[in-house]
């Protein structure tokens, strides 16, 4: 997971100032909190928000599979265009939402400490396998499920949606 997770002796200060460094040299850097090298209860993007966009979370997915789903959607509103909250997105085997996170102070804890009030987020929330959203009856979550952390907005029809470019390619190598 992270640094600050597996060095008992990485203060929390240290490891902020750890992120400022490697936030020179990238974009944007992923987080995965909790679980294990293969799961994650959740995964975030910190550096987002020093570009004016809001950082992107995934809930309820193995770390490499929310890892690849947060790189490629962060290069993409960097350099094509905004994800709105209530757009659906495909990319390979998956189908999201972007969902205006309500409190992101409360799960970026991170990019808040780097960024504070102005971080806001949207999280990309899943359709299982058979199409079904959380909000679904009979949606499968792995493991530690797939809370949704705001509400959800009106979706966008592809024709009058703004500023939309190209979907980003689904990435088959691991990150």
């Amino acid at each position: 997971m992270c640094d600050l997770c597996n060095d008992p002796n990485l203060t929390p200060d240290a490891y902020v100032h750890q992120l400022r460094e490697l936030l020179r040299d990238r974009p944007f850097l992923v987080q995965s909190v909790g679980g294990s090298t293969d799961s994650a209860e959740f995964s975030y993007t910190i550096g987002l928000t020093a570009h004016g966009l809001p950082e992107l979370i995934v809930m309820g997915r193995r770390h490499d599979e929310a890892t690849t789903l947060l790189k490629i959607w962060g290069d993409y509103v960097l350099g094509t265009s905004l994800v709105l909250p209530g757009e659906t997105l495909a990319t390979g085997p998956f189908v999201l939402e972007a969902v205006e996170v309500e409190r992101p102070e409360e799960h970026l804890l991170m990019a808040d400490s780097l960024f504070g009030p102005a971080v806001r987020a949207l999280q990309l929330v899943w359709a299982d396998d058979r199409g079904r959203w959380p909000w679904d009856p009979g949606h499968w979550a792995r493991r530690s499920g797939q809370p949704v952390l705001g509400q959800r907005a009106p979706g966008y029809c592809p024709e009058h949606r703004p500023d939309r470019l190209e979907v980003p390619p689904y990435l088959d190598e691991s990150p």
